[in-house]
């Protein structure tokens, strides 16, 4: 009686302590799988956030040499005056956009979408130049920038355009004499 009472219990005991030790021992492979995953997800968030941070670095610094070659060039070209350039949202630099101002000699400090046609072009060029002395194209095709320019103008454009052809081969399409003179070779 008793005996057989007390082994079926113990036999049942050990049962289900076999069960919790093969279920304990699955959980306990589950967490270690589980840890070794998160442990990944963590290596490579962190491997990511590197990553960004070297691009912001980076983005940041060319933005900033950048834009001290603009205002360089941007007085260079309208003979005085100022220009900037800015990042639209500060929190989110590598999506945003780049607002562009610009001060022309005697006028207010505007945004360059209310230039002239004139003033926009130099501006755009002033821009592009700037761009090329942070870092030089092997060449650079332009299709009728000195258009809207008056023969000062191209004349300043031409003086900057000189400087920058030891780095850099122009394509020039132009219908201004004064450009056209400056040209080591000319077709059409």
């Amino acid at each position: 009686g008793k005996f057989e009472s007390l082994k079926s219990v113990a036999e049942e005991r050990e049962s289900q302590l076999s069960v919790l030790e093969i279920t304990l021992a699955q959980e306990k492979k589950q967490a270690a799988d589980q840890t070794a995953s998160l442990s990944s997800r963590l290596s490579e968030k962190e491997r990511m956030h590197r990553e960004l941070r070297v691009e912001f670095d980076s983005f940041k610094e060319a933005f900033e040499a950048i834009n001290r070659e603009f205002q360089l060039t941007f007085r260079q070209l309208f003979g005085g005056g100022g220009a900037g350039l800015r990042v639209v949202d500060e929190e989110d630099v590598l999506e945003s956009g780049i607002d562009i101002a610009a001060q022309p000699p005697g006028k207010k400090l505007q945004n360059v979408l209310l230039l002239s046609g004139g003033e926009k072009a130099m501006t755009a060029i002033a821009l592009l130049f700037a761009i090329f002395r942070y870092r030089p194209s092997p060449f650079c095709l332009l299709d009728e920038v000195d258009a809207p320019l008056d023969d000062a103008n191209i004349g300043r454009f031409l003086t900057m355009l000189r400087e920058l052809r030891d780095t850099t081969q122009f394509i020039i399409i132009t219908h201004s004499r004064k450009t056209m003179e400056m040209a080591d070779q000319l077709y059409g």
